[in-house]
């Protein structure tokens, strides 16, 4: 097997370049087989990186050498691998611990809202993720039992959350209703797509089938008389907390519709760019959505298209349901 091995003098002073090294290697997936020795697989770009690296540290009043090597003084190929996976191994476990205790202590606190208290679970996860996909990137040997490990714990919190963001969404909601929101204009930003889209189709639908739209360019917008925004800075309805647009009107409507909540859960996850709810239709939708914004620059004909679109694709949920 083909190695890079880094071989470096760094100046005692300052102390703080030693360290910003030493943290670059890590990020790098680099492994220190001797004092002042790392080793990393030979790729193009594992090659790429320890070039910078070199640089770097010459800048920086070092000394550095970059060199190839098939053969390792006194470690063969498996010993050395052995080395990366335990470096892995250990990251894995961090994750793994972190994710178990997230598991064990997310419930709501007493007085604690549960859109809070999911919130937090959400952006908890999602730092997790990251970092295992960090992980992920310098893992040169997969796939360990710790990897397999690690990734099921994260998808044993995905499930979680899905499962209680799926109880929130079909729990009847107190809402305003629709009431006194026919012969308005609804005012968005141009250019519609996903949220804005689902939106404007949830209005016609719900609240005034003869709704008409107001398209401007900022997503700054003081209404007039018989204006509502939408989707926008400082809007009647636009994202809050961990919902998108679509999801708050359809809580501000009093929508309770598993069919509908499923068509939320969509949107929610094209909108955010999550998986937080992974439905296998999701892709199918976006490709479509994406296919009526390469097609046309109307944005009332983009509504016009995707309204088909979703109300398909509520029709289909609701037959699945019954």
């Amino acid at each position: 097997m083909n190695w890079l091995l880094l071989i470096h003098q760094i100046p005692a002073k300052p102390a703080y370049f030693r360290a910003k090294i030493w943290r670059r290697l890590q990020q790098l997936g680099a492994v220190a087989i001797k004092q002042s020795v790392y080793a990393m697989p030979r790729q193009e770009q594992t090659l790429e990186d320890l070039t910078w690296i070199v640089k770097e540290i010459s800048d920086g009043g070092g000394e550095a050498t970059m060199i190839e090597a098939r053969f390792l003084e006194g470690l063969n190929d498996q010993q050395v691998i052995g080395l990366f996976n335990a470096a892995r191994g250990s990251d894995y476990e961090k994750i793994l611990a972190e994710a178990q205790t997230l598991l064990g202590d997310w419930r709501c606190q007493s007085g604690e809202s549960a859109t809070d208290c999911l919130l937090e679970f959400r952006g908890r996860l999602e730092k997790l993720r990251k970092q295992f996909a960090e992980v992920v990137r310098i893992d040169f040997f997969k796939k360990t039992t710790k990897q397999l490990q690690a990734e099921s714990a994260l998808n044993d919190l995905e499930t979680t959350l899905i499962e209680h963001r799926s109880t929130e969404l079909t729990t009847p909601s107190k809402g305003d209703g629709v009431a006194g929101l026919t012969g308005k204009t609804w005012v968005t930003r141009k250019n519609v797509y996903v949220d804005r889209l689902a939106s404007a189709w949830l209005v016609r639908r719900y609240a005034d089938p003869d709704a008409r739209f107001r398209f401007v360019d900022s997503g700054s917008y003081s209404p007039g008389q018989d204006e509502i925004r939408f989707d926008m800075a400082e809007a009647e309805y636009t994202h809050a907390m961990d919902k998108c647009t679509f999801e708050m009107m359809v809580d501000r409507f009093g929508l309770v519709d598993p069919a509908l909540a499923h068509v939320a859960k969509i949107v929610h996850d094209i909108d955010l760019k999550e998986s937080a709810f992974g439905l296998q239709e999701t892709a199918g939708v976006q490709a479509f959505l994406d296919g009526i914004t390469a097609t046309t620059d109307d944005d009332l004909e983009r509504i016009d298209r995707a309204s088909t679109l979703l109300d398909g694709l509520l029709a289909f949920f609701k037959n699945r349901n019954k």
